[in-house]
C-alpha cells in the first residue's frame, strides 16, 4: 500500500511554493532595516523605540523591512512572532523577510522535515519558548511521531500563516533587502530561493559586481559593516545582546542599535 500511494501521491507533502519578491518605489521614505533577531524580543522593543524616537524628526513615509531570522537560539522566539503578527509601530508600515530559520521552522511544521535538521540550527530555544521540552516528550511517547504531531500542533495557526507569508526580497531603485544574499552574476528572477536565504561565499565574492546596494544579514558580524555596495547588519543579537537597524534616507544611511 505504501508504494502504491508513493506511485500516485499520496501523503505527499508539497514541495515549498517560491516566495514573493517585492518591487518598492522608495520616493520620499524613511527606511529602517532591521537585522536578525533570533528570538530576542527585548532588544527588538528597544530598537523599534530608538526607531521611533529617530523617525519623529523625518518627513514622509515610514518602513521597516526586517530581514529575517526571527526564531531560533534567542529566548523568546514565539513572543517575536506574536510581535510580528501585529501591527507594525505607530506611524510605520511593516514588510518582514524570509530568513533560512523560519524555512527550517515552516519545513518541520509541515512535514517535509524531521525536526534534527531544525534542532541543529538553534530549534530547541524556538520549542522551549512554545513551552514544549522535545527531550521530555521523546521519553513520554516512544512510538514514531507521536512527539513530533504533539509539537506540530502547538505551533498557533497565526504564526504558521505569517510564516507561509513572508517574501524572500525587497528591490528599490537604489538598493536590495534580503536575509542572505544572491548571485552577482545571475539576474535576480532567476535566483533560487535557497540561495537568497543561505549564501554565503559566492555572494561576497562577487560583490564587486554588484549594482545595486544590498542590506542583508545572515552571517553575524561584530559590527554592521559595507563591503563596496554589500552591507550586513546582523550584529549576531542573540549572541552580543545587539541588534542594528540601518536607516536609508534621502540616500544617506545611519546605524541604529538598541543600545
Amino acid at each position: 500500500m505504501k508504494k502504491l500511494a508513493a506511485l500516485i501521491g499520496l501523503g505527499k507533502v508539497p514541495a515549498r511554493p517560491r516566495r514573493a519578491r517585492l518591487q518598492l518605489d522608495t520616493a520620499d521614505t524613511a527606511i529602517y532595516a532591521i537585522g536578525d533577531v533570533h528570538g530576542c524580543l527585548d532588544e527588538l522593543l528597544a530598537l523599534e523605540s530608538v526607531i521611533a524616537a529617530d523617525a519623529a524628526r523625518l518627513t514622509g513615509r515610514k518602513l521597516i523591512i526586517m530581514l529575517g531570522d526571527y526564531v531560533d537560539r534567542g529566548p523568546a522566539s514565539a513572543q517575536v512572532l506574536d510581535h510580528l503578527t501585529q501591527p507594525p509601530p505607530e506611524g510605520f508600515e511593516r514588510i518582514c523577510l524570509a530568513g533560512n530559520h523560519e524555512m527550517q521552522m515552516l519545513d518541520y511544521a509541515e512535514g517535509r522535515s524531521d525536526l534534527p535538521p531544525w534542532l541543529a540550527i538553534g530549534a530547541a530555544a524556538t520549542l522551549h519558548s512554545y513551552g514544549i521540552d522535545h527531550q521530555r516528550l521523546d521519553q513520554v511517547y516512544r512510538a514514531a511521531g507521536q512527539a513530533d504531531e504533539i509539537i506540530r500542533k502547538t505551533f498557533p495557526a497565526a504564526h504558521l500563516a505569517f510564516l507561509r507569508s513572508l517574501p524572500v526580497l525587497v528591490e528599490a531603485p537604489r538598493y536590495i533587502f534580503v536575509h542572505a544574499g544572491f548571485r552577482p552574476d545571475m539576474e535576480l528572477d532567476r535566483q533560487p530561493d535557497e540561495d537568497l536565504l543561505t549564501i554565503r561565499s559566492a555572494f561576497y565574492e562577487r560583490a564587486h559586481l554588484l549594482k545595486k546596494y544590498v542590506v542583508h544579514g545572515h552571517t553575524p558580524v561584530e559590527e554592521a559593516e559595507r563591503d563596496g555596495a554589500r552591507i550586513n547588519i546582523d550584529t549576531g543579537a542573540c549572541f552580543t545582546g545587539r541588534l542594528t537597524a540601518l536607516r536609508i534616507w534621502q540616500d544617506m544611511g545611519r546605524y541604529l542599535s538598541n543600545r
